[in-house]
Formats: structure tokens, sequence, C-alpha cells
């Protein structure tokens, strides 16, 4: 039989950053725990701010009847002479019966003791209690708060617990709280709680009482304001997905209002005003052609036709954020872009100080300057990489850290340095996400990959090294950084020749751990098949750039049609050459040729290999297309001959076939 189920958890407000989190978890771990107990079934999820909601539209009021099986010991164990043994009467006991209603069956192909017992399915209003209490018990917000004099604890306080299956109540206690036939709507339509009746008339209670229960229905409700205000004003409005999320999850009725501040705030860098909003107020910041104007959007929870005096309390509360934020900002301009103090700002123990850590910067700076010569003035890099950290002792960074670096630009165009300057410190710690922007310059990349390395040799001199899922100075990101500046701009980085000529000033560097840490990386940022990768690594390529043109063109062979074919032939190439030392002299001797097919493959080989090609994938491309002379060579041509002369003469022209192709990738490692 089917019955709908809703169950509601009411809480405290939810913080909305740890909900969302979780958030992607919390379906899979009801639905594992319903599997369990055999009650699966299609459900929805909804939640606001003080409530954690599940509706079944269908439910199985129980568990559907089932059949346990039990098999025992062997006869022959379990007998000896017609008496029962120890393992008889124990698998009786096991089952819960007598020896004589015990039955045999077999199994593996021996006959051992066997029982069978019919298991009547437990009534779901039994079973949702348990159920329930581990579902909100394996839900993990992170911090979490015990209330009044329980000992456990949850992300905030529980006060009420609705469970109906159909029209009845399921009676349980979770946290102290019984469970009863009552929720509670908006506070501001009722503080009290309103009796119901079932699933359908709760629906209409909130309804009526100003909860917009679906997540998705209060998005539509807030994207559908801003589409109004942005309609009525001529403005648009910036939608952060992140920060739109988090409004929806605190709120339960939104409503987008339009609010403004004091133009005199505009003189601030626009990113200052829309952190103040963002991070501090949850508005969003509000443009007109392309512009920040002094507009914001707030997204209202109150329940009211007159948000007029909502709108002048954000407006009210908003302004002295960016009065601080001008008043730290004129401070800043005042006293200038300095490095004096940063002598006193430890970096990391056993690396020193900010100051220490700006001055070995600048020795990798010069060496990758050396080494790229780009068309860039180097006392612009040795400003960029003295000034990048300047803004580090300025009050605007003091009390907005996420604006290190865009300070310092605006701080350093205010002073009178170059563009360039200016643009490399606003840049230095790009890419600073998956799909973050990169250093637009080369200038700039130098800067960003100097600030990368030093804290990656660092870090690694004193043994700071990521284990696990555990990396809490980024470093995976700073060599995924490496990998897309290089690429972007085309800048040749031997992993292993740059790592240790950097390395020798760095003290206890593991050199194999870290070219290892690199490596990881690269196989992880290759979306291909990783043995592919594997093939190119194995070809013992460490320079970035050339391996991540050579993935490509042989994950573009790989991935075409009849390529399982060619695989066949070199496969036997590498089987023929494994013993070979490729590092040796392959040279061939013609005059040793007996067979058509040698002669025709070394010609076709030889041709191929001393024609220059323009790129990896119509090199690999032409040696793989040997295959037709390699079966014929394979089918025609006795390898293992019995003069050892032309036995080694015919497996130097195979060696040298997978010498070539190994430049690229040790095709054998492919897995096809």
């Amino acid at each position: 039989m089917l019955k709908p189920l809703l169950i509601e958890i009411g809480v405290e407000e939810l913080p909305a950053v740890p909900l969302l989190k979780e958030l992607k978890n919390i379906e899979k771990k009801y639905a594992d725990i319903l599997e369990k107990h055999s009650l699966l079934g299609e459900f929805e999820f909804y939640y606001t701010p003080r409530r954690l909601v599940i509706w079944h539209r269908e439910f199985k009021t129980s568990q559907e009847d089932s059949v346990e099986e039990f098999f025992g010991a062997p006869i022959a164990v379990a007998f000896k002479d017609g008496e029962p043994t120890p393992a008889a009467n124990g698998f009786a006991k096991k089952c819960g019966v007598t020896l004589e209603e015990l039955s045999r069956a077999e199994k593996g192909g021996k006959e051992v003791l066997y029982y069978k017992k019919d298991v009547k399915g437990k009534s779901s209003s039994e079973l949702l209690p348990e159920i329930i209490e581990s579902w909100i018990k394996s839900l993990d917000f992170g911090k979490s708060m015990r209330w009044g004099s329980s000992s456990e604890s949850f992300i905030r306080p529980i006060r009420w617990i609705n469970v109906l299956l159909g029209d009845e109540l399921v009676n349980m206690e979770l946290f102290g709280v019984t469970s009863s036939k009552e929720t509670y709507v908006h506070r501001i339509s009722n503080f009290d709680a309103l009796s119901i009746n079932g699933a359908k008339e709760y629906f209409e209670v909130l309804k009526e009482g100003g909860v917009t229960l679906f997540p998705s229905l209060r998005r539509e409700n807030i994207l559908a304001d801003f589409a109004s205000i942005e309609k009525d004003n001529g403005v648009s409005i910036e939608i952060d997905k992140d920060l739109l999320d988090e409004v929806v999850a605190i709120t339960e009725n939104p409503t987008a209002l339009l609010g403004s501040f004091d133009e005199a705030f505009l003189r601030l860098p626009p990113e200052v005003i829309i952190v103040s909003m963002k991070e501090h107020q949850r508005y969003f910041p509000v443009f007109k052609d392309g512009k920040l104007i002094n507009k914001f959007v707030v997204v209202s929870n109150a329940l009211t036709d007159d948000f007029s005096e909502v709108i002048e309390g954000n407006e009210r509360v908003l302004r002295p954020r960016l009065a601080d934020g001008l008043f730290f900002y004129d401070n800043d301009l005042k006293n200038g872009l300095t490095t004096d103090g940063l002598e006193k700002v430890a970096f990391f123990k056993g690396l020193g100080t900010v100051a220490d850590k700006i001055k070995r910067e600048g020795k990798i700076a010069d060496t990758l300057f050396d080494k790229y010569a780009p068309d860039a003035k180097k006392e612009d890099l040795d400003r960029a990489i003295e000034l990048a950290k300047a803004d580090l002792m300025s009050e605007m960074v003091y009390e907005f850290t996420e604006l290190q670096g865009l300070m310092g630009c605006y701080y350093a165009q205010e002073a009178g340095e170059s563009e360039a300057v200016a643009t490399a410190i606003k840049e230095q710690y790009l890419p600073d996400g998956e799909d973050s922007d990169l250093p637009s310059t080369t200038l700039s990349a130098i800067v960003a990959m100097s600030i990368k390395l030093d804290t990656l040799l660092g870090l690694f001199s004193v043994n700071q090294i990521p284990t696990g899922s555990r990396d809490p100075f980024a470093l995976r990101r700073a060599v995924n950084g490496l990998i897309r500046i290089t690429n972007e701009h085309n800048l040749e980085f031997d992993i292993v020749e740059t790592m240790n000529t950097l390395g020798s000033e760095y003290e206890n560097i593991d050199s194999e751990k870290l070219e290892n840490f690199f490596l990881e990386r690269v196989k992880q940022y290759y979306k291909v098949n990783p043995s592919i990768i594997e093939a190119v690594l194995a070809s013992g390529e460490r320079e970035l750039l050339r391996l991540g043109k050579k993935i490509s063109a042989l994950n573009n062979l790989v991935n075409s049609e009849g390529f399982s074919e060619v695989f066949s032939t070199f496969k036997r190439v590498a089987n023929i050459t494994k013993d070979i030392d490729l590092s040796a002299d392959l040279s061939v001797e013609e005059k040793l040729f007996q067979e058509d097919a040698e002669k025709t493959l070394y010609t076709k080989y030889s041709e191929v290999s001393s024609k220059s090609y323009s790129n990896y994938e119509e090199e690999l491309d032409a040696l793989l297309g040997l295959k037709p002379e390699l079966d014929s060579f394979f089918e025609n041509v006795m390898v293992n001959a019995e003069d050892e002369a032309i036995k080694n003469n015919r497996k130097a022209i195979v060696a040298s076939i997978y010498k070539s192709i190994l430049k690229i990738a040790d095709i054998k490692e492919v897995s096809v």
C-alpha cells in the first residue's frame, strides 16, 4: 500500500554557506538509508532557512515480505558417524531453530545444511523514526552546536518535527523534540505553531503563511524581480551565482528591491564597493552602460505591501561600510605604496618574513626573465616584484583581504608607476581557480610564476607537502596555474631542469618528490585517457609545453578510427624491442638485407624519419603509417634468424622505428 509521506524538521535559522556545501549530499544520504531499509522510492527535498523537508507523493506503508536463506557447513562436516557436530548445532542456534527443522541444499557442488524462513516486512511507521534520525545525524555541516541540556549537537537547534504518513502522525523524538501535527509559517505572518491535518493542508498553510517552500520557485521569483528592476530602471544587475544561492537559502518570501547610496562613494575603486555590498550585506551591484552606479539590489524576506522602510534601513546599513572603505582608501593614498613593515610580517616558520619571500621571488623572476627574454623592461619586472606585496600593509587590504593585489594596482597607478608594473601587481595571483583569468602579459606571467614557484619550493623545503585531500597552501592549484600560464604564453618550462636550477637556493628539497608532485598535477590537468598521459611521460618528456602537445597528438590518434588495429602491430614492435637498449647505436646495415619486406620497411622508415613535421600529431601519424610495411615484415621475415648479424640487423630496424615513436610516447603504455 502507498501513502504520501511528509517529513519536516524545523530549525532555527540555518547558516547558508554550510547548508549549501552539504546540499549535494543530503538527498543521497537519505536515499542510501531508505535503500538499507528496503523502502527506497521517489522523493523530493526542499529547504528554507527554518526547515528541511522530505516529500514522497507515494511511500510504502511497510516493507515487502521477504525470504531469508541460510547455508551452513557441508553435511560431511556437520555430522560424524550420524551424530551432529558443533558445526551443526551452532548453525541451528544461529538460525534460531532445532536441528530437526534444518534441511539440506546444494551449494558449490556440495550438500550443505540449509534453512529458509519467511520474514514479514516491518511497518514504515515503525521504521521511520530510525530512518529520520539516521539521516539527520548523517548530515555534515561542519561546525555544530548544543542547546538546552542535550548532549547531542546539530548545526542549529531543532524546534519542531512534523512527520505525516498519509494523514497520520508518526510518533518520534529527536534531540528531545517530540513530533506533532504542527508547523510554523513566516514569523511576520504568524509567530505561533499552526495545526495541520495532512500533507495537502501543510502546503496550503505554508503558502498562506508567506513561506515559499520550493527553492527553485524562490530563485525564479528573485530573477523575475531582477528582470523587472532592470527593465524599469534601464540598468543591469550583476548576478553572482554563489550569492544568489545564498539569498535563496536565507529567505522564505524573497522580494528584490532597488536601493541607492551617495554618489560620493563612487570615488572608491568599484571592487571595494562591490565587495562591501556582497560580503557584508549580500547586496547585488548595479551597472549602467557597463559602469557601476550608486544603486544596489537587496533581496528582502519581509512580508509587507510597503517596502520603503526596508529599503531605507538597508541604505542606512550600507553607508557606514562605504564610509569606512573611503576612509581606508584615502589613508592608503596618503601613506603611499611601501613595503616598510613587511620585514616584521612572518611568511611561514622556517621561511622567514614576507620581505624574505620577496627577495627569493626576485631571484626566480631574474632567472625566468633571462630565460624568456620578454619584450618588457627589466626595471618594470624588478619594480613589480618589489611592490607586489606592498598593499599587505594597507588599511584597505587589512579590512578586505580578498582585494590584495588589486588594491596594489590602484595604489601603484596613483603613485605614477608604469601600467606594466600596475598590471603585474594586479595579476600576480592569477590564475586563482580552474576558470580564472590568466596573466595578460609575459611580464605579469613571470611575476605570477615567480610567486607560485617560491611558495612551492619554499614549502617543499620545510616539508609542507600536501597529503591526501589536504592542501592548506593550495600547492596543487599553484602547479595547475604554472601549467596554464606556460601554455597560454608559450613558455618552455622543463620541470626537472627548472626545479634543479631554482631549487639550489632552497635547503632540503626532495627533487624526486617535487617532480612527482608536478607530474600528478599534469595527470589531473589533462582530461584524457590516463594511459595516454602515462605513455607520453614514459617517453621521458618533462617540458610542459611539449608534454601538452604530445598528449593532445596521441589522444587524437588514439581516438581516431582504426587505431586498435594499428596498436596491435606496434604492441608487437614494443615486445620485440623490450630487451634492446634504445639508447645504444642502432645502425642498420643494408648489405645484410635478404628479404624484400625488410628492404621496403627500412626504405619507408628512412623516408618518414628524414622528413620535418609541423606538429607531433603529423609526425606520429607518419610513423604509425608504417603499419602495412611492418605487417608485411612480420609475415615474411624471420626476425630471429640463425645468423646473429642478420638477427641483430633486423631487430635494429624495428628498434629504430620504436625509438622514433618513443620520442613522442611509449605507445605500449596506452590502454585501448
